[in-house]
């Protein structure tokens, strides 16, 4: 298996490298394309300095990872794995600072501004439908005033017909005071009924802003034109918002419902005897009593609405691509998954090889790669082995010659034509 594992890495080689070229290409291009918009000048400062960077980005990436893709498969050693592991991580997370971005900023920038456009538009809303709410809140104190309004007249007519109050009839003192309180509620009613209308054209100017800045954010065309136009409208729209919080009534009720109260000036009475002109400044005095009431209520009721928060302004910031995929990170993960991918995927086939390499080296052993020793290599090992044997074998020294002991035996031919040396005995 070892064998067929090293053929298919060998035949791996220039698809990994036309790998790594593509993928650095890819992310250079992106990295360009997100860059450009960050940068400012004429645009012959841009796209060079575009061009140098996204360049400097792709170099760099296909050397990293050309570095670990040699290196890390060869790493037998656990603590130099690890070492090669935290650069890999360290060059990682420097590859995304520079590069994976802005390829999301490349692959969704268009619609992340567009997003903060919508979110924008939303922000508006809210602020234009707070302000019409707390300008219409006076319009809540109407029926009230109304009704002490009428509940004055209806008095006087009673008083000047019948003598309800003071039980002589005709127009006298307690009339004219009822129908002085009547007229200044029905003034003030009158202001609060008016107030509509000012309010009502500013609402409608303001969602004419908002149908415009909505159609700004869904039309075709480049999406910085649209924000620049979409600023003009927000700028106004604000002005809107502003000039709508001036038209509530409500300090004006508040003022004229204090008057109502603090002004109180009780009549001399006229009454032409002093049974009747008795009665009559009793009347008066409920009569005060009653208005310095409703001027209470009143106030309460207008303090309650000036207690309103009031509606803090929105202010439009343009964002560029890169600034915009950022703030709206969440709502582009994909984006942002295939922008780190392309950067990153080498980062998979480097774990690749070193599970091939391991399995290499389970089934090989410890002398990882002796089947590829070529012929001339094997010559050459035997030559320098012959060599050493040569230099460690002793010096032999001459051999001595056997000693004379005298003229050499007779010897009997054998029967079969051979000589026959007997062994001599000793004792």
């Amino acid at each position: 298996m070892s064998r067929d594992l090293r053929k298919a890495q060998s035949g791996l080689d220039t698809i990994t490298g036309a790998t790594l070229a593509i993928l650095a290409l890819a992310s250079g291009v992106y990295t360009y394309l997100g860059v450009r918009d960050l940068l400012n000048g004429s645009p012959t400062v841009v796209f060079l300095g575009a061009i140098i960077y996204s360049v400097a980005v792709s170099v760099g990436i296909f050397g990293f990872w050309s570095y670990l893709m040699r290196f890390m498969p060869h790493i037998r050693t656990p603590s130099a794995r690890r070492w090669l592991y935290l650069a890999m991580a360290l060059g990682s997370a420097m590859i995304i600072a520079m590069s994976s971005w802005l390829n999301a900023a490349a692959l969704a920038g268009g619609a992340a501004l567009e997003q903060h456009l919508a979110n924008t538009t939303e922000q508006y809303q809210q602020k234009l439908e707070q302000a019409h709410d707390n300008a219409l809140a006076a319009q809540s104190l109407l029926p009230d005033i109304e009704l002490a309004s009428q509940r004055f007249e209806r008095l006087s007519a009673e008083e000047a017909s019948t003598g309800a109050l003071t039980g002589t009839s005709g127009s006298g003192t307690v009339v004219q005071l009822l129908s002085q309180m009547s007229r200044q509620l029905q003034g003030l009613s009158a202001e609060i009924v008016q107030s509509r209308v000012p309010t009502k054209e500013l609402f409608e100017e303001g969602g004419k802003r908002l149908a415009a800045m909505r159609k700004l954010v869904s039309q075709p065309g480049p999406v910085d034109i649209r924000a620049n136009a979409f600023a003009e409208e927000a700028v106004a729209l604000s002005g809107t918002i502003a000039a709508l919080q001036q038209t509530s009534i409500a300090p004006a009720v508040r003022r004229a419902a204090d008057d109502l109260g603090r002004s109180f000036i009780a009549p001399v009475a006229d009454g032409s005897t002093a049974d009747l002109a008795s009665r009559q400044t009793d009347v008066v005095s409920r009569v005060e009593q009653s208005v310095k009431d409703q001027s209470a209520a009143l106030s309460a009721a207008a303090d309650e609405i000036l207690q309103r928060p009031p509606v803090v302004q929105v202010r439009f910031v343009p964002l560029s691509s890169p600034e915009a995929v950022l703030r709206y990170a969440k709502d582009f993960l994909p984006s942002w998954a295939g922008a780190i991918s392309i950067d990153l995927l080498p980062a998979v086939m480097i774990f690749i090889l070193c599970i091939v390499q391991g399995a290499i080296r389970s089934e090989e052993g410890a002398d990882l790669g002796g089947d590829e020793v070529t012929a001339s290599e094997m010559m050459r090992a035997v030559r320098l082995y012959k060599e050493l044997n040569a230099l460690d074998a002793p010096t032999s020294s001459p051999a001595a010659p056997p000693p004379d002991d005298g003229p050499a035996p007779n010897v009997a031919p054998d029967s079969d034509g051979s000589n026959v040396t007997p062994l001599s005995h000793k004792a």
